[in-house]
């Protein structure tokens, strides 16, 4: 077992090496703009799980996700030669959630200000259901 330390620095090589390999050598016509989020590689430094962006709709996505598929064994042997360890990992791509996961949560933000702004804009008439100042007082702190 590695390190955590070395397995992290692992992944950052990955992560350099395979966005290097996807925007200079493959040329297959399915990638789309593709960003590569995320590494993980697992404490024995056999498998790398790489996490991946696609600027565009479900069908880039699902395109791209083909091509990266396709290209697995090119870039598992890119890896390999950059790499400085005695195996070289197995990669898996899986399509990153992070960007759905934020629109909907900017959705949700977008729609609690709304809300707000509603609450607000009822209030701003309002009058209270009792007395003005509803706590009790002595007549020395009237």
């Amino acid at each position: 077992m590695a390190d955590a330390t070395r397995a992290r620095k692992i992944a950052d090589q990955i992560k350099v090496i395979v966005a290097s390999t996807i925007e200079r050598r493959l040329k297959d016509p399915r990638l789309g703009f593709v960003t590569v989020t995320d590494v993980r590689v697992t404490g024995d430094l056999q498998h790398a799980s790489i996490f991946y962006t696609v600027f565009g709709d479900g069908q880039d996505l699902e395109a791209t996700g083909k091509a990266l598929e396709s290209a697995k064994g090119f870039i598992r042997s890119e890896v390999g030669k950059g790499l400085t360890i005695r195996l070289t990992p197995s990669l898996e791509f899986i399509a990153d959630a992070v960007p759905e996961a934020a629109a909907h949560l900017d959705g949700l933000l977008a729609k609690a200000a709304a809300d707000d702004a509603r609450i607000a804009d009822l209030a701003k008439g309002a009058k209270p259901a009792g007395d003005e100042d509803p706590y009790k007082k002595t007549d020395d702190e009237a």
